[in-house]
Order: structure tokens, then sequence, then C-alpha cells
């Protein structure tokens, strides 16, 4: 087995529950990923049964190195306090505990848009960045991660701001997007009403925009008119699952808290 760590990375969303190993030196995956189908009652207890799925097809590649796992929610100290795109029953539930119980070894618990946050800051497009770094992922809803001076401050939700009377997300995801049809240069108004605001709050010093839209980025970026920087994602939808593996690793090596 290489020296390299190799940590699982599971993504757990509304359609799908995406996992793979990820070397540490690369920030890349070090296998191909497997992709299950979220359940229909997506549970704690039925989605625990496919995180067990997954982690059965790399545990040998994995070592004794802990798995990391990320939740559409807000998540305090392993809990998961919020639910979106999963069964409500999520709420209230230590899915640290519950995800290690499952696989027998160590588990660490975040949000998707935060573990997106670190592998673009440790792998990504926000490497080296100084200063206040947003990462905004375009997908089902707008996920946020937020990272000042290369320290992440979990659990913004910049999705749910309301602004003009609507909840962000709801008028400038990728989702709103498709469903109403809107061409790139609507979708572009919605987008930088949406940004402006944000970095009136904030003051960034750069946004990086994430999700699979961000493969498009040259469709709508350019006709965004802001004071920040604002770039694609470079590790895309990869960008949860190594960031999940990677914020991992650093727990087991005591170089980042739960």
């Amino acid at each position: 087995m290489s020296s390299t760590p190799t940590p699982l990375g599971i993504d757990i969303g509304g359609s799908g529950i995406k996992g793979a190993p990820v070397d540490l030196d690369k920030g890349a995956f070090a296998a191909d990923r497997v992709r299950i189908e979220t359940p229909g009652s997506s549970t704690p207890k039925a989605v625990a049964k496919v995180v067990k799925e997954i982690f059965g097809e790399f545990e040998h590649m994995c070592g004794d190195a802990p798995v990391g796992v990320t939740v559409p929610a807000v998540v305090t100290h392993g809990i998961v306090r919020s639910a979106a795109n999963i069964d409500k029953g999520w709420v209230g539930t230590d899915a640290a505990a519950l995800l290690s119980d499952a696989i027998g070894r160590e588990v660490v618990v975040l949000n998707d848009a935060d573990a997106a946050g670190i592998g673009e800051l440790r792998f990504g497009a926000a490497k080296d960045a100084e200063g206040t770094v947003i990462v905004a992922t375009l997908g089902t809803g707008i996920g946020s991660a937020v990272i000042v001076n290369g320290i992440l401050v979990p659990n913004t939700e910049l999705g749910h701001l309301e602004i003009d009377g609507h909840d962000a997300e709801k008028r400038a995801s990728s989702a709103a997007r498709e469903a109403e049809d809107l061409s790139w240069e609507k979708w572009a108004k919605r987008l930088q009403r949406y940004f402006s605001h944000v970095e009136d709050l904030f003051w960034p010093d750069l946004f990086v925009v994430g999700g699979g839209v961000s493969k498009k980025a040259d469709k709508y970026l350019p006709l965004l008119k802001l004071r920040t920087p604002i770039i694609p994602a470079k590790l895309r939808n990869d960008a949860g699952i190594i960031g999940a593996a990677s914020q991992a690793w650093a727990v087991k090596q005591g170089k980042a808290s739960r």
C-alpha cells in the first residue's frame, strides 16, 4: 500500500450518494468514484446503509484513515441541525456516531458546501488566496463556504439570505435557472443581484463558484460586474468529496477540529 494517505470522502446528496478515496498529495480521486441513488426515504438508517456499502467498496484502499462525510445540512460537532433535500428525521441526529457505528471507523461529518470550500482552499481555485474567500456552490440550492485567512467559518448558509422578498436560492440557484428555462443573460442578472448583496455584507477578496454549472462558467461569469474577482471552481463537483476526505484526515492528525 502506498504511504500516501487515502482517506475516503462520501457526499450525501438529495439524488445520489457518491464516494471515492482521495490522494492527499494530488488532491484528486485515488480510484473511480462510486455513486448510488439516494434512497427514496432518505432516513438516517437508510442512508447509513448506503454509506456502509460505499465504504465496503474502498475499505481495502484506506488503511486506518478516517472517513469524511458531507450532508446538505447545518452540522455542529457531528450533529445535524437542519435538513435540505434529505429526510427531516436527520434533524437532531448524531450523524458522526451513527455512521461511525455503521462502518466501524471514525467518521467526520460536515456541511456539503463547507466541504467543497475546504477542497477548493487546499487543492483548487482558492489555494494560496489571502483574506476572505467565499465559495458558492450553485445547484439545487446555493451553498456557501466562508474562509478567512485559511480558516473556515462553518455553516454560513448564505443561500438563504432574503433578497427582494425571496429566499436567494429560490431565484438564483442553478435549479431555478433550469426550472424557469432562463437564458444565461437573465440568470446572470439574478446572480448579479445575489453576489452584489453578498459582497456588500462581507467585502470578500475572492468569490469561487462551484457546482456542476461551474463547467459552463464562461456563459455567465463574464456578465457579472462586481468589485470582487469571481472565478470558477477548479475541482467542480469533486470538491465536496475531496474536501471531506481532507478534513477527516486533518482531524485525525490534530490539525482541525470536528
